[in-house]
């Protein structure tokens, strides 16, 4: 009988990816679900998922900026386009694109073609309403709010609605002036 040959550490590595994806799925999943049972409605759910992403993306801002080593965005443009390619690969392994500009350009869809939230998931009939990633959507409007840039996040698409892709449309409201807590002439 030949010995089983150890694994490289980048096989381990990917397995071990996987596995944290897996387990990142399925615990979003139990979370989603319990809310269900304890909020009864699904708008209060979905209220409920964003603002648990507003306060990830809040705090999950000074983590991307200190890994990612991307240097200051110049504009909501280049913030949406490195949020899509570099943030949502970083974080969930997928990468996004940035597509559906308006004319002037304070509105704009990150588009996903695959989602890795949704594995194993189907709604039900009575959660048609539900926006199962709405994580997301407040991951990227408190993100946003931490590089001084109020906006609104909304879903277009959801392949668990029968849509293709997943977008999500997001609107700079406005730029808020960064605040310093102290003044250097005093």
């Amino acid at each position: 009988m030949a010995p089983i040959a150890p694994r490289s550490g980048d096989a381990i590595f990917a397995n071990v990816e996987r596995v944290n994806a897996e387990l990142f799925t399925l615990t979003y999943g139990a979370i989603v679900r319990q809310l269900l049972t304890d909020l009864e409605e699904v708008d209060e759910v979905n209220k409920q998922l964003d603002q648990m992403g507003y306060n990830i993306g809040i705090r999950l801002i000074d983590e991307f900026l200190a890994k990612s080593n991307v240097s200051r965005c110049n504009d909501f443009r280049e913030t949406t386009d490195v949020i899509a390619k570099v943030g949502f690969k970083m974080f969930l392994g997928v990468a996004a694109s940035v597509t559906n500009w308006d004319a002037d350009g304070t509105c704009c869809s990150i588009v996903l073609e695959d989602n890795p939230l949704v594995d194993f998931v189907e709604l039900p009939d009575n959660c048609q309403g539900l926006y199962y990633c709405n994580i997301l959507s407040g991951v990227i409007r408190g993100a946003l709010d931490m590089v001084s840039m109020k906006t609104e996040v909304t879903w277009l698409r959801d392949v668990l609605r029968g849509d293709d892709v997943f977008e999500l449309q997001v609107k700079l409201l406005k730029h808020v002036p960064e605040e310093y807590p102290y003044k250097d002439d005093e």
